[in-house]
């Protein structure tokens, strides 16, 4: 299976010379996108400043799958700017409701100042304001999923870990769907974990009031190696997870950031797909190449990826705090408000 590129690009995610309070340079990190039928949903890993602000907004694209900068519009509700470090989004079956997470890698035994890095909220599609907290739990006024990890701690078997996907796939022989959370992370603590590519799966439904309620375990359903694929030349971790309803096909994002020998960091990502029947069957993924046939290696540090309308591929990027684009970009840099993305399409063969 290959991939080809049909254009990249860059698109601000706010204004120019945006300022934290310190005075530094509000940098883009987005590390989540969802196509929620009508507009790209984007998710921030860091908080972008401003009441009428938010780490999650949304964009409307053109013809070209080019975010429109004219727009953009921010989701503002408490319960959505209030939370830290958003990973991945996903849509639940059918379509209507959009769900966000968190990355569930954070947490103060004695204080719930790090509460809000553990959120799983749901909104129907296109109305943000009518967001819930899913499992909620309130720790000192303080609102939080935080119940969730011991459901999340107990089918990985470890008490640390980073959820870094999210994805929503049907359930077998008729049950209820299941909501999927990727995670990239596993260990003791976030000084002694490993990289991962592994796959918990709860069983959902979501009523009448739009709140989702889980109808099962958590369970470890699915992992594979990456570096047992020759051509993966880095450590990576999984970065995104996303399902494709019209193919039946997942697809994760693999991402790696290693020392570059020059001081600085080496940002990259893999893609891989898997047929719904060979996720069950757990069978291994396919590393998705480019068009010389080699595996696919972005030159950035993919984090989001969305399914768009026409079965083409919305990535995104976390860049971290690095400006520079890869050769092929009209660019030779970004500024920090604006982040790049790339368009595929998928080649089935040839």
């Amino acid at each position: 299976m290959k991939a080809r590129i049909d254009h990249k690009g860059l698109f601000a995610c706010f204004e120019r010379d945006l300022s934290d309070p310190t005075g530094d340079a509000v940098n883009v990190e987005i590390s989540a996108v969802a196509w929620n039928g009508h507009r790209l949903v984007f998710g921030s890993d860091k908080n972008v400043p401003g009441d009428h602000r938010s780490p999650v907004f949304a964009l409307d694209i053109d013809d070209q799958a080019a975010p429109v900068a004219e727009s953009l519009s921010y989701y503002t509700a408490g319960l959505i700017t209030s939370a830290e470090k958003y990973e991945d989004f996903a849509l639940t079956d059918g379509g209507d409701y959009l769900i966000a997470t968190t990355g569930f890698d954070r947490v103060d035994r004695q204080t719930a100042d790090q509460d809000v890095y553990n959120r799983l909220l749901i909104w129907p599609c296109g109305e943000p304001d009518r967001v819930q907290l899913i499992a909620d739990r309130d720790n000192d006024g303080v609102l939080s999923s935080l119940g969730l990890r011991e459901d999340l701690a107990s089918a990985l078997g470890a008490p640390y870990f980073k959820v870094e996907g999210l994805s929503s796939v049907p359930g077998e022989a008729g049950g209820d769907p299941l909501l999927l959370f990727g995670v990239r992370e596993v260990g003791q603590s976030h000084e002694d974990f490993s990289y991962v590519a592994q796959v918990v799966a709860a069983p959902y439904r979501v009523d009448a009031e739009g709140m989702l309620a889980f109808t099962g375990l958590f369970e470890l359903v699915y992992e594979f190696e990456p570096a047992a694929w020759p051509g993966v030349r880095f450590e990576v971790g999984l970065s995104s997870l996303e399902y494709d309803p019209a193919t039946q096909r997942l697809y994760f994002l693999t991402s790696f950031e290693v020392d570059d020998g020059q001081g600085g960091d080496r940002l990259g990502a893999y893609l891989w797909a898997l047929s719904f029947d060979d996720f069950h069957a757990g069978r291994a993924p396919v590393l998705v190449a480019d068009d010389t046939g080699e595996p696919l290696e972005f030159a950035n540090k993919a984090e989001g990826l969305a399914v768009l309308a026409d079965g083409r591929l919305f990535v995104v990027y976390d860049p971290d705090r690095v400006l520079a684009l890869e050769a092929d970009h009209h660019r030779d840099a970004r500024e920090p408000h604006e982040a790049p993305y790339t368009v595929l399409s998928i080649v089935e063969h040839g």
